[in-house]
């Protein structure tokens, strides 16, 4: 197995029962991890509980078609960045713009070339790990850089970490678009970047954990009133990334239906932790 295969995890959707078998081995052979699904719908709750690095998704399935998959997909925080590739018998230049519209990153027709899918499946695999450096909505630095800077401070003998994250952004996605969405994470990311700022914290590290949160790496004398400070920015401005007529019924939504600040911090002063499990466990136990 080499070093751009190691722990890579292929998901295949497909329906003739054959050919996934076929893909599957032929995968796992090269060094990839591999799960397969034969119908749209199982597709979907499998990749959404455990994400793949990318998916190789046939549009022609028994229940929901590829399109309808991808679609959905597309419309969760943790998936909406999943590389697809739709691999189908249409040749019709309309499905495949209507693949790519939908964000996929290739396209392979059948009877396809097994070493030219493999080679997309590997350039697929490079551009997804350039991209997850930097997250295409904030700016902010994510995935393996963030947690790279996480393991650095962990064996610092002082640190002091700020969580701050927008809970109930899939819900509102669902109802109001990506747009809106996307708005409320700039606006959040603003909000954040002028807190620390305002904490003359110039060299503080601001970036996304796997889970879509803020994360600041500050000093250890910073952490809780810059954590205070993020949660007064970010509470009262949560009514304001609604709608007009929506801001006059916010009251009446339980929690769960509307979007939630949560902020937590955390020093080495007050507890040694010995893994990023043990770190992000015992913040989600401090929130403000």
């Amino acid at each position: 197995m080499t070093d751009e295969k190691k722990g890579h995890k292929i998901f295949i959707v497909e329906d003739d029962l054959d050919l996934s078998e076929m893909l599957s081995a032929y995968f796992r052979v090269q060094g990839y991890e591999v799960e397969t699904a034969s119908r749209g719908e199982d597709a979907v709750e499998a990749i959404s509980r455990e994400i793949p690095d990318v998916a190789v998704l046939d549009i022609r399935l028994p229940d929901i078609d590829g399109y309808e998959v991808c679609r959905r997909l597309r419309r969760t925080r943790r998936t909406q960045n999943l590389p697809v590739i739709f691999l189908t018998e249409k040749r019709d230049r309309d499905d495949k713009l209507a693949g790519l519209e939908l964000g996929a990153v290739d396209y392979i027709t059948k009877p396809f070339d097994i070493q030219e899918l493999r080679l997309r499946v590997r350039n697929a695999l490079r551009r997804a790990h350039l991209s997850t450096l930097q997250n295409p909505v904030t700016g902010l630095p994510e995935g393996v850089l963030v947690r790279e800077r996480l393991e650095q401070m962990l064996k610092q003998p002082e640190w002091g970490i700020v969580l701050a994250g927008i809970h109930g952004l899939s819900r509102f996605r669902d109802k109001f678009g990506f747009v809106a969405a996307d708005d409320v994470s700039r606006a959040v990311t603003l909000m954040i970047s002028n807190a620390v700022q305002e904490s003359g914290a110039g060299e503080d590290f601001i970036g996304h954990t796997d889970s879509g949160d803020f994360v600041i790496i500050t000093a250890v004398d910073r952490s809780h009133k810059l954590a205070e400070r993020c949660l007064v920015r970010l509470q009262p401005s949560i009514q304001y990334f609604y709608p007009a007529l929506e801001r006059q019924r916010l009251h009446e939504l339980p929690e769960a239906e509307r979007l939630t600040v949560r902020v937590s911090s955390l020093t080495s002063r007050e507890k040694q932790v010995g893994s990023l499990e043990e770190l992000f466990e015992t913040l989600a136990n401090r929130r403000l």
